[in-house]
């Protein structure tokens, strides 16, 4: 999965995100030059905003494998289309913000559709430091 970031304006989520159920209209928004941190901005509600990232910054490894129903759900066709984000708990520095391993948003850039996926692997963190 190794989509270039970019900032996508529209992201329709197939399934909306968990607490959010009208939610479903995002965009993707990149906050710094590199690409490493990003927003998913609600388009109907300007004060709904998530703070994402690609995981290769600081979880190089992370590769996290997806069921053929999320493949169906984004209609993905190929691996090349897919951004992976790891959605973030901000804290008061770097130090202290955590990433949620266990359930990743994708994003197939092919038809701009997304989802966050709960994986099946107790292993993967739902706050896994930054640094650590």
């Amino acid at each position: 999965m190794t989509a270039t970031m970019t900032d996508l304006p529209v992201i329709d989520l197939v399934h909306p995100l968990p607490g959010f159920p009208d939610q479903r209209r995002f965009a993707l928004v990149q906050l710094d030059e590199d690409g490493v941190l990003c927003q998913l901005r609600s388009l109907d509600d300007p004060d709904l905003r998530f703070l994402v990232m690609p995981p290769v910054a600081f979880f190089p490894e992370y590769a996290p494998e997806v069921g053929d129903d999320v493949v169906a759900d984004l209609q993905i066709d190929s691996a090349e289309d897919v951004i992976v984000l790891l959605v973030l708990n901000a804290g008061e520095s770097l130090t202290t913000t955590t990433a949620n391993l266990m359930a990743p948003v994708l994003i197939n850039t092919a038809t701009m559709r997304a989802s966050q996926v709960i994986l099946d692997d107790p292993t993967l963190s739902i706050a896994a430091p930054l640094v650590a």
